[in-house]
């Protein structure tokens, strides 16, 4: 069997969106109305942290795939000034939410223990605000939130094999900025962190067979597995993990932007950022010649992300393990194909319904263990009770 990124056909129901003239689909979505609708619609759990458990209207997977999102929207009305990632979350909330991924994934893991048949992740993906609001391929809910999504590994055998040249797969030797020029200095800054529970994993060990990715992406094996995941510490761990990303991704791109740039304000490892990048020829060489490119390349320029854009994942590899890993690169890039599944999503009222009982009924049954933890109440929509 070929090895290679799949694209898969993923059917949903259409949603009637009722968006206001003169406004993009996309600034509807960042409203308080619309999260409105998708709490009384789609909402299952939502608790006084104002962290809301959601079907996914327009899914990654039928199999089973739910989100939890920090919904600001009532809060907080500038869209560009809501929380977009976990280090910007209060800690009293961040403890919560660690607490119903953990659940979650958990819960994944147990009702999917085969790792030869299903594919199971986890992610946060980055909405920071570093694009317009209208601009194609920036995310459509700018808040906060978590993917729990789980792959049937047939239907990834039987798909046909996706584009490896579509920019969106993130190949560490085709697409990666860091990969390319950089990887020594990258990993060498990671490998400074103070981590216990996430070992590095050796070059190709964590990549799914079927489709060959990551690629290119530094990636750490829970030692522990999913029970590591109770411990405060692996948490701990996983907002390094973004900490040190966010510290080389902020000090690169401001290298970029400035030559001789001071160092970031905020920085979380700044003697880090000091001795190992800013005075490093490779980071300082490789600074100079994106410079250099978008200064002569209007289209270039304008395709970088300045600010950080991210995906760090959580997920299962063919021996078992848990993984995590961090895309490395300024690709808006979907989550799921930082693992190579590409989805295309298609208009099927038909279909989704025929998949739709065993969802729902499932992403009931996991948000019993969440209000059993005291962790949120349920919501009734026209398609499941509050209890």
């Amino acid at each position: 069997m070929q090895s290679g990124p799949r694209e898969i056909v993923t059917p949903f129901r259409p949603i009637p969106l009722d968006v206001p003239d003169g406004m993009s689909t996309n600034e509807f979505f960042n409203s308080a109305e619309n999260l409105n609708d998708l709490v009384h619609n789609n909402g299952l759990l939502q608790n006084p942290e104002g962290l809301l458990l959601y079907r996914k209207a327009l899914g990654h997977s039928n199999e089973f795939d739910t989100s939890i999102i920090y919904n600001t929207s009532q809060s907080i009305l500038d869209p560009l000034g809501r929380p977009v990632r976990r280090t910007q979350v209060p800690e009293p909330v961040k403890t919560v939410w660690n607490r119903m991924n953990q659940i979650l994934i958990e819960y994944m893991l147990e009702r999917y223990p085969d790792p030869d048949r299903t594919l199971v992740l986890a992610g946060e993906a980055s909405l920071d605000a570093t694009w317009p609001l209208s601009s194609p391929g920036v995310p459509s809910i700018r808040m906060l939130h978590n993917h729990f999504m789980v792959f049937d590994k047939a239907q990834l055998r039987d798909a046909p094999l996706a584009d490896a040249n579509n920019p969106n797969l993130t190949d560490g030797g085709q697409n990666s900025l860091f990969q390319a020029h950089m990887r020594d200095v990258y990993r060498a800054f990671f490998d400074s962190l103070d981590l216990r529970i996430l070992r590095p994993c050796q070059a190709g060990s964590c990549r799914i067979a079927l489709t060959g990715y990551p690629q290119g992406l530094p990636s750490w094996e829970v030692l522990g597995g999913v029970d590591a995941l109770r411990e405060m510490r692996f948490w701990t761990e996983y907002d390094t993990i973004l900490k040190g990303f966010l510290d080389f991704y902020r000090a690169f791109f401001g290298q970029v932007s400035t030559r001789n740039a001071p160092m970031p304000g905020g920085t979380y490892f700044p003697d880090m950022v000091e001795n190992r990048l800013l005075f490093n020829n490779d980071f300082l060489k490789t600074a100079k010649m994106v410079r250099d490119r978008c200064i002569r390349d209007a289209r270039y320029a304008n395709a970088i992300r300045w600010q950080p854009a991210f995906k760090q994942l959580i997920y299962r590899n063919d021996a078992g393990k848990l993984i995590v890993t961090i895309s490395q690169n300024s690709i808006g890039n979907a989550i799921t194909e930082l693992l190579g599944v590409v989805v295309r999503r298609q208009p099927d009222a038909e279909a989704y319904g025929r998949a739709e009982p065993a969802l729902v009924e499932k992403l009931l049954d996991v948000r019993r263990r969440l209000v059993e933890a005291d962790l949120g109440e349920g919501i009734a929509t026209r398609y499941w009770g509050a209890d």
